[in-house]
């Protein structure tokens, strides 16, 4: 079972998600701000961190820049009644790996914990397998079969991106944000160029499929789901 940690000062979101992680085999430990969340991680094993921002003595900016800068790779999800795109983009800078809006959907939230936990097991193990084809995060590599190629970084990080999370659908802005600089000048459209090297390379590896998601943006998936 998963232990995951739920940082908020509000009692009634405590006791909501307190109850769906249970529903969902997940075991909450709660804590009402950043510095009892502080002291929790000295005591207990925790795979994910739910993250509320506004809250006394820490919030959680502060909170993700101390785990951050401690070299502390848990994953965190904010949760956060604040909309401004400059408080999410302080979040992702800060080091926070996804941000969901007040009032959450429960099943949205629940389906984005199970990928972030997916992702930090694959990020632990540096190595991502999708049939007979492998990407190893420390060498830039893709192998499949006997065939080996070392990517450059940008293609090899946009790839590893799309195939840790099959079938979900990214805008060319969020793959920019995550894989370029956020404050880069770089243009949207050097994604598309990215991700048709990307099918060049590949158009003929029968584990996965680059898809254009016509007026949203780019998905991957198994070869074989691509034609259903």
């Amino acid at each position: 079972m998963f232990n995951i940690l739920l940082v908020d000062d509000n009692k009634n979101t405590r006791r909501l998600m307190e109850k769906v992680l249970l529903q969902n085999n997940y075991e909450p430990i709660l804590a009402v701000d950043g510095m009892e969340a502080l002291d929790i991680l000295d005591k207990k094993h925790v795979d994910l961190i739910i993250l509320d921002i506004m809250m006394p003595r820490m919030d959680g900016f502060e909170f993700t820049k101390a785990l951050r800068e401690a070299n502390c790779n848990i994953p965190i999800l904010m949760v956060t009644a604040r909309e401004d795109f400059a408080d999410k983009k302080m979040g992702f800078l800060l080091g926070a790996d996804d941000y969901m809006i007040k009032p959450v959907d429960e099943e949205e939230m629940i389906l984005r914990i199970g990928a972030l936990l997916r992702r930090s097991k694959i990020s632990n193990e540096n190595k991502l397998t999708i049939g007979s084809t492998t990407l190893d995060y420390d060498s830039i590599t893709v192998t499949s079969g006997e065939c080996s190629e070392e990517l450059p970084k940008k293609e090899f990080m946009l790839l590893f991106k799309l195939l840790s999370f099959q079938n979900k659908i990214f805008t060319r802005r969020q793959l920019m944000d995550e894989i370029w600089d956020m404050e880069s000048e770089t243009d949207e459209r050097t994604v598309d160029v990215h991700i048709n090297r990307l099918r060049e390379r590949f158009k003929i590896n029968d584990d996965f499929e680059i898809i254009t998601v016509r007026g949203l943006g780019y998905k991957a998936v198994k070869k074989n789901e691509s034609t259903t």
